[in-house]
């Protein structure tokens, strides 16, 4: 059994406003129709999707869509252009077929399943909303209350087997929908669990209202702290942001004991929730001996980017007595940026003291502390 997927876009769309068709309107950066396009190709039960188009536009589409999509005239009327699209589907009879108006771009996998499913018992398929709100007749008489209990909102896909529909549609008769047509003909009809974001775009608030329900909020931005502290010895360096600065004493660690960018490696890791610099890089592992604090830090950027965080600034702290930070201030800010792919404007490298007070005033060690930024990645970040 093959099962392929009708796309009803011949309409004009009016109701919707504008000078573009509804649905070739973009919504959230791709136009309407693309919507319940490409949910139909990324299902790995829908075997071909027909796309049927106005009079005169099919090349247009064809512009706009992978090659396996059928592009297809529609007809005067919605009866006429589902008739094409049954046509040019190529489907036997024992096969199934999804119809759907391109003006629901909310279409999403589960629906499509649900459907196919119920298909296994049923001529024909619909998503369906329970009626929520009261519902009032008015009439020359007044208001009269209606009773909403088993009243629904049918929504499309419609699903149906291929020789039901074909022949429920071949009456010279006007549906208000195709499920009518097999309703007209006493099928079976099973409704199956609609959504809200399948509702019509019909008028213009409607485009607005889908739009916001097909955006997904955007992530805030993350902020990760870092601190770190190694201890002074007699030597003739210290390496502070990547920066070699001449000194009477030498920073102790594992490493290069670059006490400033552990401080960044451990805020970036800990903006993105990933552990600390312990965790990546264990002091006891000897190939570490001597390494490069650039390899930590580079190793922070790109495992944050990879679970979906970019950094974005970056505030360096240093706390020590001594050597003066101000004189390579600036290279180590533009260090900082190189490696981490930041503008140099985004960051920042501070140095104070403590006054003579504790282990940095007495010129045991230096300290460091950071904050790192991290905004969600894009795609095209």
């Amino acid at each position: 059994m093959k099962i392929a997927a009708i796309i009803v876009a011949a309409g004009k769309g009016q109701r919707a406003g504008g000078d573009v068709p509804k649905q070739r309107r973009l919504l959230a950066g791709k136009p309407v129709f693309k919507w319940s396009l490409d949910a139909f190709l990324d299902h790995d039960r829908v075997d071909a999707v027909i796309l049927v188009v106005p009079s005169g536009e099919v090349e247009a589409y064809r512009d706009m869509c992978p090659p396996s999509v059928i592009v297809t005239e529609g007809g005067a009327t919605r009866t006429a252009s589902v008739q094409a699209g049954l046509k040019a589907s190529g489907l036997g009879t024992e096969d199934c077929i999804l119809i759907h108006d391109a003006a629901r771009p909310g279409l999403t996998p589960p629906v499509i399943s649900e459907l196919i499913k119920a298909l296994s018992d049923a001529e024909a398929a619909a998503p369906a909303l329970p009626v929520a709100d009261a519902l009032k007749r008015q009439s020359d008489g007044g208001v009269q209350d209606v009773d909403r209990t088993d009243l629904f909102r049918v929504q499309t896909p419609q699903a149906f087997r291929f020789a039901a529909i074909s022949n429920a549609l071949a009456r010279d008769v006007s549906y208000v929908d195709d499920l009518a047509a097999i309703e007209a003909g006493k099928g079976r009809v099973t409704l199956t669990m609609g959504q809200e974001r399948l509702t019509k775009i019909t008028y213009t608030e409607d485009h607005r209202r889908m739009e916001a329900l097909l955006t997904p909020a955007p992530r805030p931005p993350r902020f990760g702290s870092g601190y770190d502290v190694h201890a002074l010895e007699p030597g003739t360096q210290v390496t502070l942001c990547g920066i070699s600065i001449p000194h009477t004493h030498s920073l102790v660690g594992h490493s290069d004991a670059d006490v400033a960018w552990h401080a960044l490696t451990d805020a970036i890791l800990g903006g993105a929730a990933l552990g600390d610099i312990g965790d990546h890089f264990p002091p006891t592992d000897p190939q570490w001996k001597g390494a490069d604090s650039g390899l930590f830090l580079k190793h922070a950027v790109r495992i944050a980017a990879e679970h979906g965080w970019v950094l974005s600034s970056c505030d360096l702290t240093i706390i020590c007595e001594a050597p003066k930070v101000k004189p390579h201030r600036e290279a180590m800010r533009q260090k900082t940026a190189d490696l981490t792919g930041l503008p140099l404007n985004a960051v920042s490298i501070k140095a104070t003291t403590t006054e003579g007070l504790g282990f940095t005033g007495r010129r045991e060690g230096i300290a460091a502390q950071a904050t790192a930024v991290l905004a969600p990645a894009t795609a095209s970040d």
